[in-house]
């Protein structure tokens, strides 16, 4: 199963999230590894649905607010490095329209070499 071409990535997920520095679950300097910056997020986003248009989307859980799925693979950086990532999608339980949830670094994949 793919993840739909139209669905919704908040801009707020990117630019107030991910590629923003947290004391706690920091992911905006991974981000940063591959040239993912606050003055770039509309090429994350295309990272992004790059990564959901090309790897399968496997399901995850389900609960009231619908189904989740995982795409893993890799974000093609700016700078030549790519990120290994797991992406976390929502297909809404009111509506049907798939969401993007949030972005983890793939630890597994980046100790395998």
């Amino acid at each position: 199963m793919k993840i739909p071409p139209d669905a919704i990535i908040a801009d707020a997920k990117i630019t107030r999230y991910l590629l923003v520095p947290r004391e706690q679950d920091d992911k905006s300097k991974f981000l940063a590894q591959a040239g993912f910056t606050q003055e770039n997020p509309e090429l994350l986003e295309a990272a992004i649905r790059q990564l959901a248009d090309s790897t399968p989307a496997i399901q995850d859980r389900d609960n009231e607010y619908g189904v989740f799925y995982r795409v893993t693979g890799e974000l093609i950086g700016l700078n030549q490095r790519n990120l290994a990532v797991i992406t976390v999608w929502l297909q809404r339980a009111v509506d049907g329209e798939f969401q993007f949830i949030t972005l983890i670094p793939n630890k597994e994949s980046a100790n395998e070499v």
